[in-house]
Parts: structure tokens; sequence; C-alpha cells
């Protein structure tokens, strides 16, 4: 049998934010990334650069999206007194995407983001709006 070699490719998507905490789905932006670069089989680590913005998977329905967004205003309100503001005052920014992942790992099958039939890739935004990077890494055979 002969070996198969893997590759590596790196890239980026650009995710535009519109309001100070928001909850984007970016997944068809992975999914043309992965199809450009022609990933066939793998995975794809998809990596937020920013301390104050993350990843989460879940359902992209639009009521559990503002769920998400209320629930992290309540859970880290900002200006309740916390130390890093007195060097930037978002404090609560850097808190509340520490709840988040700076990353998720998706399987690719076929050219495809191997999910559940509900599942999205959800950028949670904390101290926008801003435009934002998102590392991409794919690991696996092209096509």
């Amino acid at each position: 049998m002969g070996e198969s070699m893997s590759e590596v490719i790196h890239g980026e998507i650009r995710v535009k934010t519109n309001r100070a905490i928001e909850v984007t789905d970016i997944t068809s932006s992975i999914q043309d990334w992965v199809s450009q670069k022609g990933c066939q089989e793998g995975i794809i680590l998809a990596f937020s650069v920013h301390t104050t913005a993350g990843m989460v998977i879940n359902e992209a329905e639009s009521g559990l999206m503002q769920d998400i967004e209320s629930q992290l205003k309540e859970i880290v309100p900002p200006g309740a007194g916390y130390k890093h503001d007195r060097i930037d005052s978002n404090a609560h920014s850097h808190i509340m995407t520490s709840l988040v992942s700076p990353s998720e790992t998706i399987p690719i099958s076929s050219g495809s983001l191997s999910m559940g039939t509900w599942q999205r890739v959800l950028f949670v935004e904390g101290d926008g709006p801003r435009s934002r990077r998102v590392s991409m890494t794919f690991i696996g055979k092209t096509g």
C-alpha cells in the first residue's frame, strides 16, 4: 500500500461585527474557505486571534442567538467595577469571551464540514463593532 500524505494549509477569514455584543453564524464562510482551498478529508481549526471574541458550536436559530447575547450581558455586565477597566473599560468583554472557546475544530469529509443537522459555528463578539480575523488551519488531504 502506498502512503498518503497530509497537507497543512493556513489562511484566514474576516468577520465584520455590527454591535458591541453579537453572535454571528460564520459556518458558510468556513465552508467557502474549505471549498476554495480544495480541502477534502481531514480537520479544520478555526481560531479567533482576538482576546475579546471567540466561538461556539450551537444552533443558529435567531432567538437562541439573541438569548446567548442577552445572557452574556447579564452574566458579565459592563462597568461592574472590574480591575481591568482602569486600562480600557472592556474587562466585561474579556471575561465574557473567556466563557466561550477561542477556537473550534471541525472534521472535513468529502469537502464538507461534518457537523450535525443543527450545528453551526457561531462567532461571539464581545467588544464590537469591529473587523475581526479568524485564523484557519486545515490538516488533511486535498483534491
